[in-house]
């Protein structure tokens, strides 16, 4: 690991400390990192593709 010197939004640091429920900066950046580094939102996005090209039936045949 290496040590980095750089500014940082007060504001989006709180938010991120808030979303990602971490408590330190080096948490929450290192969290950050991890889950945006480690394709958190490809994935997410993946997802997403394949449940909009998803063949689904109406939703009053989804009932019956």
């Amino acid at each position: 690991m290496t040590k980095h010197l750089v500014d940082i939004d007060e504001q989006a640091l709180r938010g991120a400390r808030a979303e990602l429920g971490t408590r330190t900066i080096k948490g929450t950046v290192n969290r950050a990192l991890h889950e945006v580094g480690g394709g958190r939102r490809l994935e997410v996005r993946r997802q997403l593709e394949v449940l909009a090209s998803a063949e689904l039936v109406s939703r009053e045949q989804a009932w019956r």
